[in-house]
């Protein structure tokens, strides 16, 4: 927290993390305190019906969306995290445990079902329950977390790992003072 006087000057933004973490809701709220824009990643990699893009498809997208001068981008998407983290300057990872991102994802997808998350998901990619991705949230620690965890300690730039939601919630509300003072009467 002791490093909010640089939060600032935050201009790209990684959100990463398992699924279910929070990731888009940290975006968004991020956005709101910041003026950056947001970049859902399953916005832009899932193609209608849930198709994949080819690797080179994806790589020349998140190509294009780096390029960009300001942004939040949330999302984990693995084989471009290391792409993302070059070009950002600040890093926000979610390290929730399994049981709160396992039931976040089960609500989601049954509290949303048919719907796009208020815009996150493509047009033909609407909310449901698939056991695939599932598996992978209950998996996420033993079988991503490591590889995750090595490119965050590679980060060079503003590094904040939350371990608990409780956590991330006095970051933001933190923030939002900071801003609050360094922009109100008498700054």
């Amino acid at each position: 927290m002791e490093r909010l006087c640089m939060a600032g000057k935050m201009k790209r933004v990684v959100i990463a993390g398992c699924p279910g973490a929070g990731k888009s809701r940290a975006a968004r709220t991020l956005s709101a305190l910041t003026g950056l824009p947001v970049i859902h990643l399953d916005t832009h990699y899932w193609q209608p019906g849930w198709q994949r893009p080819s690797p080179e498809t994806w790589h020349a997208i998140m190509e294009e969306l780096i390029a960009r001068p300001r942004w939040i981008m949330d999302g984990n998407y693995g084989s471009t995290l290391d792409l993302r983290l070059k070009a950002a300057d600040t890093l926000i990872y979610l390290d929730f445990s399994t049981p709160v991102c396992a039931t976040r994802v089960l609500k989601r997808s049954l509290l949303g079902r048919g719907g796009t998350r208020g815009g996150e998901l493509p047009d033909g990619c609407l909310e449901r329950f698939d056991w695939p991705f599932f598996k992978f949230v209950l998996n996420y620690r033993q079988s991503r977390r490591e590889r995750d965890l090595e490119s965050v300690a590679e980060f060079s730039g503003e590094r904040y790992v939350f371990t608990h939601p409780r956590q991330l919630k006095r970051f933001l509300r933190a923030y939002r003072i900071s801003t609050n003072t360094s922009t109100g009467p008498g700054a």
